[in-house]
């Protein structure tokens, strides 16, 4: 029963053609292997149980011994177990070739850092997460040579502001024209 629309809009959306359904979906999915057309819910060859569906497709299984990426063709397990055992018993797979995932170096925090959700802290180049991106979040150990202590840089700031000794920066204490008087020139 392919049909599709209703009576005001006849070309709009198309039924779906699994036996059970019928429903009207006006986003419909074609099936590549029958041709025929379906709602979400039936769109994929297991769900509508399609006669013709794709056995020679391509899928990436990967090793959980040593992560590597292994293609099967055909759709059923059996075949992807048959796949993975022949991978063991090559030789190709060697636990030590694992990857193993990089986690925040902040101490009892367990996330997974990846590209997206990972900061180096620019003063002491620790990598951690989102969470602890700010120093005071993960203890930064300060480089005595890239920070100054915070007393030492308000005692500096004193001390030049004391060899002033209220002199002007600017004039060098010589003042080349009156000072302004507060009284008003009529």
């Amino acid at each position: 029963m392919g049909g599709g629309g209703t009576e005001a809009f006849p070309d709009l959306g198309r039924h779906c053609e699994h036996s059970e359904c019928n429903q009207l979906d006006f986003l419909p999915f074609n099936c590549d292997g029958c041709r025929k057309v379906f709602c979400l819910e039936h769109r994929s060859s297991k769900s509508h149980d399609c006669p013709k569906s794709d056995h020679k497709s391509r899928k990436v299984v990967v090793c959980e011994t040593c992560s590597a990426s292994i293609e099967t063709t055909g759709c059923d397990e059996d075949a992807e177990k048959a796949v993975m055992e022949k991978h063991e018993k090559s030789g190709d797979c060697d636990p030590r070739k694992k990857k193993k995932k990089t986690t925040c170096a902040v101490k009892r925090c367990k996330e997974i850092l990846t590209f997206s959700n990972t900061c180096t802290c620019k003063t002491c180049q620790l990598k951690v997460c989102l969470k602890h991106r700010f120093p005071a979040d993960h203890a930064c150990k300060k480089s005595s040579s890239s920070a100054v202590p915070e007393g030492r840089s308000n005692n500096k700031f004193l001390s030049a502001l004391a060899l002033r000794n209220g002199k002007d920066c600017a004039n060098d204490g010589r003042r080349t024209t009156p000072p302004p008087s507060n009284t008003p020139i009529c």
